[in-house]
C-alpha cells in the first residue's frame, strides 16, 4: 500500500546541520520507542501497540453486530476531548461534514459539552427520532469514569432513553472505559454491555482502541484498514534512520523550530471535511508538550501552541498574518492528491470577465492552484513548512496519518524533555468545579 508523501521547505527556520547533530539523539530515542511497544499494553507508549491487536478487533465488531439488530438509525457519542475528537476527526474526513444530512446512513451526533443550548438541541434530536419509531445508541466513552461533563451529559440522555424503553433501556447502552473505573463497576451492576481501554493508552492517544473502532465500525468505518494503515505507520515510524522516518524528521524539525522561537504549529487543512482531524492533533500536541516541568523535575514551562486553519476558507482570514505578522509559526499543510468528486465550473455568462482561466477546469484544480500559490507565497516570505499529501481520503491514509502523528508527538516530547503521556495541570480544573459544585 502506498505511503502519504511528506515535504519539508523549513531552511528558513532550521538549519539542516541541526537535524544531522539531532540524527544520534533520535537513533537512541527510537531503540528505547522500539523497545517500549515490544512490551504491549505494559508501557507508557501502550497505544504503539493497538494496530496489532486482532482481538480487539474481534471483540468490537462482536459488539457492533449486536447493536445491529436493534437496527439503530441515531448513535449518539457521549464524551469529551479524547473520548470523541479522533472518532469525529475520522467520521468526518470520511463521510464530509454534511453526513447527517446527505448520507442514508446512521446519524451521529456528538455530546461533548454541557452548555445547556447545545445538549437540548441533541435532546430535541433524540426525541424526534424515538417519536418516529426510530432507534437511537448511546455509547458513553470516559478513561477516568468520572468525566464531570461525561457523566452529567449521560444522566441527560439516559433519562430521555428510558422514557422511551422502559424496561429494554440497556439494549441501547455501551459504556467504554477502563476495565476497574468507576463507570466500569457501574456498567457490569446495571449489566450495560461495555468495552475496556487498556490503562496505559491515555485518552489522546485512543483513537484506534474500542473508544474510536466501535462508533466508527457501528457507522460502516472500515477498522482493518484503519488499524493496517497505522501498523504501517509504527514500522516506518520506527526506521532508526531520520532520512526515511519521517514522524522522526518532523519532530526534529518542530524541536529544533521551537528553540528559534517558532512557538506555534499551524495545521492547515486543504479540505473542509479534514478540519476535526486538526483538532484532535490540537489536543494531542497542546496536551503532550505543554508541561510545566521537565522529566527531570525542572520548571521548565514548555509548549508548542497547535492552531488550525482550513483552506482555502482562512487564506480569506488569516493568511495576512501568517505571510506577513512575527516569525514564530511553522506550518504543516495536509492535502488530498484525489478527491471524491469531480465538479466542473461551467463555461458562459462572460464567466472569463469576472474571473479569467476557471471555466471548464475541475474545481480540484483551482484548490490545487490555490495550494500551490500559497507554498510559493510562504517560499518567497520565508515561512518555514511541511507539505503532507495524502493520495486519498480512506481509513488506511488516515490511520497512518493519526499515527504518524501520534509518534511525532512522542518523538517531540523525548527531544524536549518532557512527558508526552500525563497531563497533570489538567487536573487542576477537575479538581476545583469538584469544590464548586460540592458548594452549590
Amino acid at each position: 500500500m502506498k505511503h502519504f508523501t511528506v515535504q519539508f521547505d523549513t531552511s528558513a527556520a532550521v538549519d539542516e546541520s541541526a537535524i544531522a547533530a539531532a540524527q544520534h539523539e533520535l537513533e537512541k530515542i527510537i531503540a528505547s520507542v522500539a523497545h517500549e511497544r515490544s512490551r504491549g499494553y505494559e508501557t507508557p507508549y501502550a497505544s504503539l501497540h493497538l494496530p496489532a491487536d486482532g482481538a480487539l478487533r474481534t471483540r468490537v465488531k462482536a459488539l457492533v453486530e449486536k447493536k445491529k439488530q436493534l437496527k439503530p438509525h441515531v448513535l449518539i457519542v457521549v464524551g469529551i476531548g479524547g473520548s470523541n475528537l479522533g472518532t469525529w476527526a475520522v467520521h468526518q474526513a470520511l463521510y464530509g461534514i454534511l453526513a447527517n444530512e446527505l448520507d442514508s446512513g446512521m446519524r451521529v451526533y456528538y455530546a461533548d459539552t454541557v452548555d445547556p443550548d447545545a445538549m437540548a438541541d441533541i435532546v430535541t434530536l433524540m426525541k424526534k427520532a424515538l417519536n418516529a419509531g426510530q432507534r437511537v445508541l448511546l455509547n458513553v466513552i470516559s478513561k477516568s469514569g468520572t468525566t464531570t461533563e461525561t457523566i452529567a451529559n449521560y444522566m441527560v440522555l439516559l433519562q430521555v432513553l428510558q422514557d422511551y424503553h422502559a424496561h429494554d433501556y440497556r439494549d441501547y447502552v455501551v459504556i467504554t472505559t477502563d476495565e476497574g473505573s468507576a463507570l466500569w463497576r457501574y456498567a457490569q451492576s446495571h449489566q450495560f454491555d461495555a468495552l475496556a481501554i487498556p490503562k496505559l493508552v491515555g485518552g489522546r492517544y485512543s483513537v484506534l482502541s474500542a473508544v474510536g473502532l466501535f462508533p466508527l465500525a457501528l457507522l460502516g468505518v472500515d477498522i482493518d484498514q484503519l488499524h493496517a494503515g497505522a501498523a504501517a505507520a509504527v514500522e516506518h515510524g520506527l526506521v532508526t534512520d531520520i532520512a526515511y522516518n519521517v514522524a522522526a524528521r518532523s519532530a526534529a524539525i518542530l524541536a529544533h523550530a521551537y528553540r528559534q522561537q517558532y512557538v506555534v504549529h499551524n495545521m492547515f487543512l486543504f479540505g473542509v471535511s479534514l478540519e476535526s482531524l486538526g483538532k484532535w492533533y490540537r489536543q494531542l500536541l497542546a496536551e503532550s508538550i505543554g508541561k510545566e516541568y521537565d522529566t527531570a523535575g525542572n520548571q521548565a514551562n514548555v509548549g508548542i501552541l497547535p492552531t488550525v486553519s482550513i483552506g482555502s476558507t482562512d487564506l480569506h482570514s488569516v493568511a495576512q498574518l501568517y505571510l506577513s505578522g512575527p516569525y514564530n509559526i511553522i506550518t504543516t499543510f495536509v492535502s488530498l492528491e484525489k478527491h471524491k468528486h469531480n465538479l466542473i465550473v461551467p463555461a458562459g455568462h462572460d464567466i472569463d470577465q469576472l474571473v479569467a482561466h476557471i471555466a471548464h477546469k475541475p474545481l480540484a484544480t483551482l484548490l490545487d492552484a490555490i495550494l500551490h500559490g500559497v507554498y510559493a507565497a510562504y517560499k518567497h516570505t520565508e515561512r518555514p513548512f511541511i507539505r503532507i499529501t495524502l493520495p486519498e481520503c480512506s481509513a488506511w491514509f488516515l490511520g497512518q496519518f493519526m499515527q504518524y502523528a501520534m509518534l511525532q508527538t512522542m518523538y517531540v516530547g523525548a527531544l524536549l524533555h518532557v512527558n508526552p503521556f500525563d497531563q497533570p495541570n489538567v487536573e487542576l480544573y477537575k479538581a476545583e468545579t469538584r469544590k464548586m459544585l460540592a458548594r452549590e
